[in-house]
């Protein structure tokens, strides 16, 4: 599935089609570069999940938990990993695995403990303002 937006007035409704588009898959993996908007996205999503918390990027806690109207929502973000053992030592497959929303950013850095399904969500920058969206469940 493909989705543009052009302004932020336009990510709730991008929010809750992502949502809807992956069904009962849990685990999201963001992909786009620096500034792109995935966590501005992702802060879309848990208000469409009915997160109370606020929503913010865990870059140097690597996870955030936030609580959600139906169980935490778990909020990642890779970036400033070494290596994948370090994801190994924070026990990533009690959060990956545990059947709550994941919310992961710079999956590429843990490219190997990925689970085997998961919803993709690619984010390109087209200017200042808009974006192309590629949604797809794996």
């Amino acid at each position: 599935m493909d989705l543009h937006t052009t302004s932020t007035t336009d990510l709730p409704q991008t929010a809750n089609a992502i949502l809807n588009f992956a069904g009962d898959t849990r685990i999201f993996l963001f992909y786009g570069d620096m500034g792109a908007g995935k966590t501005t996205l992702i802060k879309a999503m848990c208000a469409a999940l009915d997160v109370s918390d606020a929503v913010t990027s865990p870059t140097f806690s690597i996870v955030n938990e936030y609580a959600g109207k139906n169980g935490p929502v778990y909020h990642f973000d890779f970036y400033r990993l070494k290596d994948q053992s370090e994801a190994l030592d924070m026990g990533y497959e009690e959060y990956f695995y545990s059947g709550n929303y994941c919310f992961i950013e710079w999956p590429e850095k843990i490219s190997n403990l990925i689970p085997d399904s998961y919803t993709g969500v690619r984010i390109q920058v087209v200017d200042a303002n808009s974006r192309q969206i590629t949604i797809e469940n794996i």
